[in-house]
């Protein structure tokens, strides 16, 4: 999901910097550096959006798990 999501969001943003670029004066529509910046952040906090709770489902009891339900 995430890698869907970045490369729409890339295109969505390549797209409207050359609409801004077409608009502005001498404005760049893109800068490489900060999409991929931008881009491993955003894949950081993906990996740790569903790294920390995995991290603390591994460490409960499965039979402590299954007498709770």
């Amino acid at each position: 999901m995430t890698l869907v999501g970045g490369v729409i969001g890339l295109a969505a943003a390549v797209g409207i910097g050359k609409l801004a670029a077409s608009l502005l004066y001498q404005l760049q529509g893109y800068d490489p550096a900060v999409l991929t910046g931008s881009g491993i952040a955003l894949a950081m906090v993906a990996l740790a959006a569903g790294f920390i709770p995995a991290l603390r489902a591994s460490q409960v009891d499965p039979m402590r798990a299954l007498r709770y339900e």
